[in-house]
């Protein structure tokens, strides 16, 4: 009797008592995120079809390009200083290196996009911040395009949506990065000065510098439902006044309930909501330069 091969191990999943073959579709398994509040694991396509919101109502973080695809209309951005990158000025040990990794994750060449765009037909000036880009952090470059962005909005005549998502100034560069405080508010003033609207939209986490200056000067504050807004940290803060922080504390919520923000709207509504400040400004806009024009005819029939 030929024994030769009896126990031998199939060659393939066809040859006579191999395994059958799997459903392909069962071998594929898509990418999940856990909800850090309820635990939940969900398919990132779900999510994304629900504006990376889970069921509970936790609010994951987006890239600054997922905020402008779901606020801005179909093929109305246009993007504004997109080739500005930052550079190690100060020769700080390892910031090369940081850059080039945060620019392969995210694809950005920077911490923020800014350009214009129609939401729900209106026109504006907006600008939002990665937070998957070194955290967010504001420096040189993401101060300087900020400026830019509001000079142009005051040059034409636009209202400014901004999306703030950052860890503070970036410590890399130092005072530099710390001037940029200044300088974007300066440049947020000018724009108020011109009888321009500046909506700020604080998402998770919003701390630092950029609390401190540009994401609390606008003219309404918005918030996303529990993010974090704050300047120094809760430990700091703690270690600092030797007492323990009140529940909540630097939340959106606990924000609202002591006047430092206006409003608390979920992502599902913010493009209605933003598309209604906004017409409610341009038309006022609208009346004032009637006015205006009212008011030089009549100086001139004066005259």
């Amino acid at each position: 009797m030929n024994l030769m091969g009896l126990f031998r191990s199939p060659q393939n999943e066809l040859e006579k008592g191999g395994k059958q073959l799997k459903n392909p579709q069962e071998e594929q398994h898509e990418i999940t995120m856990t909800c850090p509040k309820c635990g939940t694991q969900t398919p990132v396509s779900e999510l994304w079809d629900d504006l990376n919101v889970c069921r509970c109502g936790h609010h994951f973080r987006m890239t600054a390009r997922q905020r402008i695809s779901f606020l801005a209309d179909d093929d109305t951005f246009t993007e504004l200083d997109a080739d500005m990158t930052s550079h190690d000025i100060l020769e700080f040990p390892n910031y090369e290196n940081k850059l080039k990794s945060a620019r392969l994750a995210t694809r950005e060449k920077e911490a923020v996009v800014c350009g214009t765009a129609k939401v729900m037909g209106e026109d504006c000036a907006v600008f939002c911040m990665d937070p998957h880009f070194m955290m967010g952090s504001m420096g040189t470059v993401v101060g300087e395009k900020i400026t830019r962005l509001f000079e142009y909005a005051t040059e034409h005549r636009l209202s400014v949506i901004g999306f703030t998502a950052a860890g503070g100034a970036r410590m890399q560069e130092g005072i530099l990065s710390l001037m940029q405080m200044a300088k974007t508010s300066g440049a947020v003033r000018l724009h108020s000065d011109a009888g321009l609207f500046y909506l700020t939209v604080l998402t998770d986490p919003t701390t630092g510098g950029v609390t401190a200056s540009f994401a609390m000067d606008g003219d309404v504050i918005m918030a996303e439902p529990d993010a974090m807004v704050g300047f120094a940290g809760a430990r700091v803060i703690e270690q600092t006044i030797r007492k323990k922080l009140p529940e909540g504390f630097q939340r959106a919520e606990f924000l609202l309930e002591h006047g430092f923000i206006d409003l608390i709207t979920p992502r599902s509504r913010q493009r209605e909501v933003i598309a209604r400040l906004l017409r409610l400004h341009n038309e006022g806009k609208q009346d004032a330069c009637v006015q205006q024009a009212d008011a030089g005819e009549t100086k001139e029939a004066e005259a």
